[in-house]
């Protein structure tokens, strides 16, 4: 059963190889102190809210062709817990890759036997959808009653995607319906675009809504003007500042602490130059609203997953063992229904 958005809000507010290649079974009981099999230190329990797996001979998105070396291959629950070994990941909810729409269902079935199968970490699944294009209905009514599905994203931050597209009558009307059904949609736009994330939410209050990415800001135009590259910014820092600050107003709306480490600089960099993107974040969206992604394996254009997690946790060790232990795991379970 899914979780509403007014259960998830009064809540907030009081407080693949194929299914034999991910043979190993995922942990019954979550535990709670698990060692790092690096570092031999005390781990919180990570629930990944944003886990890409493709297997380029069942479903091959379009864009992959285009991309990077590293990215052009599949990656599957194998590799999937080969790169989160030792992190204490006891879940992981699956973020749709952009399939072509003509393989939508077939990803979404693929991921249902994932799920239904408990073979695999992961539980539950964010499918692909297009809901400005006629038909979109009749799709997504089809999983209205599957546990494993919980929401839809479209990527909207591609060249062809034209600014205010989520803005749209019919995108707008497919997205109500997701909040009709007791399903969450996820917000992936230019950063730039950011205040259009904001009219789609205030147009949408019965849905709730997950900013990927932490409105994927570009941890280079952070930095120090001195360490910049001589390309142009790719954003207006302080814009992103002021839309993210807006969107964190609306109590239906959490952001997903993700896909950032994916653009940071090439070499030995440190957490610190993450600090300003993911410490805003938490700031305006408070310890209640904030929740854990790993983006693998798209983050491996900038670093393991381990690094990520890494990078991460030293950013936030500050913060008290509580909002790590919600920004780790126990949002995602409220927000997603996992328990």
């Amino acid at each position: 059963m899914q979780v509403t958005r007014r259960r998830f809000v009064m809540d907030s507010l009081a407080a693949s190889a194929a299914l034999a290649a991910g043979a190993r079974m995922a942990p019954a009981a979550e535990p709670q102190g698990k060692r790092d099999e690096a570092t031999s230190a005390p781990t919180l329990p990570i629930i990944d809210t944003h886990q890409h797996l493709w297997d380029v001979q069942r479903i091959k998105p379009p864009w992959l062709d285009g991309s990077p070396d590293i990215l052009r291959r599949s990656y599957v629950t194998s590799d999937y817990l080969e790169a989160t070994r030792g992190l204490n990941v006891v879940k992981a909810v699956y973020m749709e890759i952009d399939a072509a729409p003509q393989q939508q269902v077939e990803e979404a079935e693929y991921l249902i036997e994932i799920c239904r199968s408990g073979k695999h970490p992961t539980v539950a699944a964010v499918i692909s959808g297009r809901p400005a294009l006629p038909g979109f209905r009749e799709y997504i009514l089809r999983y209205r009653d599957n546990k494993y599905i919980k929401g839809v994203r479209q990527v909207l931050h591609g060249a062809t995607t034209p600014a205010g597209y989520c803005l749209q009558d019919p995108f707008v009307a497919s997205i109500r319906l997701l909040g009709e059904i007791g399903m969450s949609y996820d917000i992936c736009l230019r950063p730039g675009e950011l205040a259009d994330g904001v009219k789609l939410v205030d147009k949408c209050p019965g849905t709730r809504f997950i900013v990927d990415h932490c409105g994927n800001a570009d941890v280079n135009v952070f930095l120090p003007a001195s360490q910049r590259s001589a390309e142009p910014p790719s954003h207006d820092p302080e814009q992103w500042r002021r839309d993210m600050s807006e969107l964190a107003k609306r109590s239906h709306v959490i952001c997903k602490i993700s896909g950032i480490v994916a653009r940071a600089p090439q070499g030995n960099w440190k957490s610190e130059i993450l600090a300003p993107v993911i410490n805003h974040c938490l700031d305006v969206f408070g310890p209640d609203r904030v929740v854990f992604g790993g983006d693998w394996p798209v983050c491996l254009r900038g670093a393991t997953y381990r690094r990520w997690v890494e990078a991460l946790r030293e950013v936030v060790h500050n913060r008290s063992e509580e909002q790590q232990r919600k920004l780790f795991h126990d949002n995602a379970s409220k927000f997603y229904g996992l328990g």
